[in-house]
């Protein structure tokens, strides 16, 4: 007998809690074929909506189902477009519901696992994050609001979604980033944070100001026309180069396979020399903040000296 996603829900509505046994009989009606349906992928978000006091059991499949299906199962795989990342945030926030911790923490992962995704996708989680710190209540919390400070599971999310690998500037944190970050510490100065907040700020925002970093990911199309070669069995390598309008093999594999991205060792070295390097641009930046409330806070301490240290001028 096929589990009934419906029977479930109604379940949930009546009151009953998700058990460790339920998702285990979730996972034996998703996973069977290695696949999540389109189906299964809406019914798994209704279940989330509902399911009351699920613990880790739920979120870790619920994680793990959505990520495959939203990263992997369209092609090109690994790579998030627009339209994906615009119906999973539409999924979590159906009907005017608040994000919870299972939703987020998807967002985290997909922003981890994929290749490349739509800038939009890492600003509404910093956004969720930046909420729960200032109100003190959101999927990230639990218990009385906390308002204004910052804790752990929060610097945990904070770390890896600003140095996530999916996204504009890959693997570098981005202005938009770097902003948040210090309209946040601006915002906890009195709170009781983690102890790791303030490592987190410095590190991040020093990345944003002084880190170098080579990896572009394939473009969407590029990618695209890899995974197709890569599955083509239904003619040979010339025929499949014919059809992609090539000049021939030798163009089609140097474009496809070996880009012209990476540079040579000496010009690698001088990019990451030339990125520690505070530009006139980056100190105006770094100076405005700095400057304007007219006094220096711990945390800004901290980050000038990383800084001094950074581009050898401690």
């Amino acid at each position: 007998m096929s589990f009934s996603f419906s029977g479930f829900e109604a379940a949930l509505n009546a009151g009953a809690r998700m058990s460790a046994e339920d998702v285990l009989a979730l996972r034996r009606s998703v996973w069977p074929d290695g696949s999540v349906s389109d189906t299964e992928a809406s019914a798994l978000f209704d279940l989330n909506r509902v399911a009351r006091d699920a613990g880790p059991e739920w979120t870790d499949f619920f994680v793990e189902a959505m990520t495959e299906y939203v990263v992997n199962q369209r092609p090109p795989r690994s790579y998030v477009d627009e339209a994906a990342a615009t119906w999973l945030i539409g999924e979590i926030e159906r009907d005017g519901a608040a994000a919870g911790a299972a939703d987020l923490a998807l967002v985290v992962k997909v922003l981890e696992t994929a290749l490349n995704c739509p800038e939009s996708l890492k600003t509404w989680a910093l956004g969720r994050i930046e909420a729960a710190v200032l109100t003190g209540e959101g999927p990230t919390r639990s218990g009385p609001p906390r308002p204004n400070v910052v804790d752990e599971a929060e610097v945990a999310l904070l770390r890896r979604i600003v140095f996530a690998a999916a996204g504009e500037g890959a693997c570098k944190v981005g202005a938009e980033e770097a902003e948040m970050l210090w309209r946040l510490k601006d915002s906890c100065l009195a709170g009781d944070n983690a102890p790791g907040w303030k490592t987190l700020f410095v590190q991040a925002v020093g990345n944003h100001l002084m880190a170098y970093s080579a990896y572009r990911p394939l473009e969407r199309d590029e990618a695209a026309r890899l995974e197709a070669f890569v599955g083509d069995h239904r003619s040979s390598v010339l025929g499949f180069f014919a059809r992609m309008g090539r000049a021939g093999p030798a163009a089609g594999a140097r474009n496809l396979l070996h880009p012209d991205r990476e540079p040579n060792a000496a010009d690698h070295d001088s990019a990451v020399h030339a990125a520690a390097s505070i530009t006139g641009t980056e100190k105006t930046w770094l100076d405005t903040h700095v400057d304007a409330d007219h006094q220096r806070d711990a945390y800004e301490e901290a980050l000038l000296a990383f800084v001094a240290e950074e581009s050898g001028r401690a």
